[in-house]
């Protein structure tokens, strides 16, 4: 193989891991709501449109910014979280409620951030725009900084599940939450904890990750589709699954679509969710 052509795999690899580490970000909160707070939040992928939206707006390539939209978008995600707890209440249990409710609010967010920026693509510049070489190729640094972010909150999250007062607090709630709450765990307290974090999350990542995947009309969409494969094929409520199937899925999304031939590209990711499923036909997985 041409070597030119070797470095430019390599390259793609690292693109494919940028971008399933962001998709991470992301699906470890959905897969935490819908594991720890019985809810399927079809909103999700808005969640992390208006964050890109608001690092378009408010970072503006400065930390200043940066920093202001993050801590922005991590208070209105908390908050959103927190409306959902209450409004969802009545919904306990009944996840097809919960989605229809969810994703027509979804539907209407997006409808108002795409006339109010008038429905086109959007550049959200980086801090750091500059490039270093990477295997021969000019690579944005703003990439690799958002691949070693997210590595350390991954790692975070999995340390917190497993190693904290908090964690088995939420492992109790997924594994058996009558017993949990006969305990003297306060489940709801928990629950609406959970939910809050995982909106404040994925609003934050909006912003960080929005020199990687920036706003426009449909990554909503995108966003929350391959979030929902990542939750059912790394297993729900499981951040070690969800970390792990969301690395595969950025490498079919990027290597995958070099390799495979033009007319499979479409089912690539289906076929491999399909081997996943049948391999391991189960949705419910235990944190972490």
């Amino acid at each position: 193989m041409d070597w030119d052509l070797l470095t430019a795999y390599a390259v793609t690899v690292v693109d494919g891991l940028a971008y399933g580490l962001l998709l991470f970000t992301v699906a470890a909160g959905l897969t935490l709501i819908w594991g720890v707070a019985d809810v399927l939040n079809l909103g999700h992928g808005t969640l992390y449109l208006a964050g890109a939206y608001l690092g378009w707006w408010l970072a503006d390539g400065g930390w200043g910014g940066l920093a202001a939209a993050t801590a922005v978008g991590s208070v209105a995600g908390a908050a959103a979280g927190g409306l959902l707890s209450v409004t969802l209440r009545p919904l306990t249990g009944r996840h097809l409620d919960q989605g229809l409710a969810t994703l027509g609010g979804a539907f209407v967010a997006a409808d108002l951030l795409t006339n109010a920026t008038g429905g086109q693509p959007l550049r959200a510049e980086a801090p750091l725009p500059a490039s270093v070489p990477l295997f021969g190729h000019p690579y944005p640094v703003w990439r690799l900084l958002f691949i070693g972010v997210a590595a350390a909150l991954a790692t975070v999250m999995i340390l917190v599940i497993e190693r904290s007062r908090t964690g088995a607090m939420i492992r109790a709630v997924v594994d058996d939450e009558p017993m949990a709450a006969a305990a003297g765990v306060r489940t709801r307290l928990v629950q609406a904890s959970v939910l809050a974090a995982g909106c404040a999350l994925a609003v934050a990542v909006g912003v960080l990750g929005a020199p990687v995947l920036g706003p426009a009309p449909g990554v909503d969409t995108t966003v929350l589709t391959l979030s929902l494969i990542i939750v059912v094929v790394g297993g729900l409520g499981s951040i070690r699954g969800a970390l792990a199937a969301a690395v595969g899925v950025g490498q079919l999304q990027t290597v995958g679509v070099l390799l495979a031939p033009p007319a499979t590209v479409p089912f690539l990711l289906a076929a491999a969710m399909l081997a996943v499923l049948v391999a391991r036909p189960t949705l419910h997985g235990r944190p972490a």
